[in-house]
This record gives structure tokens, sequence and C-alpha cells, in this order.
């Protein structure tokens, strides 16, 4: 049963900003969780409902899973140093 993956707009438009050998790296990452949506090595957010984040080398993944409608929100991709402020 493979979940749906929705992308903020914000975030595409940060993944678009990344480098090329990256940004495919991501993109596999992404993809990989519409199968399995909560990955080994993935963490919960502290302070949110259903925020998760996964690492991607120095990048970072922060998305939503909603387990009712079958769904992957991608809220944010940033560097590791950028991705908590203003979350």
């Amino acid at each position: 049963m493979a979940y749906q993956i929705r992308i903020k707009s914000q975030a595409e438009k940060a993944l678009a900003k990344i480098p090329n050998p990256h940004r495919r790296r991501i993109a596999q990452a992404i993809d990989a969780l519409a199968r399995t949506p909560r990955p080994d090595g993935c963490k919960k957010l502290t302070g949110a409902d259903d925020a998760y984040r996964i690492r991607v080398g120095d990048y970072r993944i922060v998305y939503e899973i909603m387990d009712k409608v079958l769904m992957v929100y991608i809220i944010r991709v940033a560097h590791r140093k950028d991705i908590y402020r203003s979350l």
C-alpha cells in the first residue's frame, strides 16, 4: 500500500536550488517515502504531531505523515544548518 507524495511549493523551490548530485539523492529519498514513510533513521520532531525528518547527507527532509489518507506531505528541504529555522 503506497502513500501519495505531496510537496509544499516552498520545499519544491528549495529543492530546485540544491546542487544536482545532492538533489538526485534527495529525490530518491522522497520517492522511497511513498513505500516506507517511517524508514530506519527517521526521527519524530518534538512539538509537532505527525512531523518527521530524515537525513540525506548534509540535507534534511521534514515531512508529515497522514495515515488516514495515505499521504506524505513534504514541508521543508534544506541544509542541516538552516532546516530548523522558522519551522
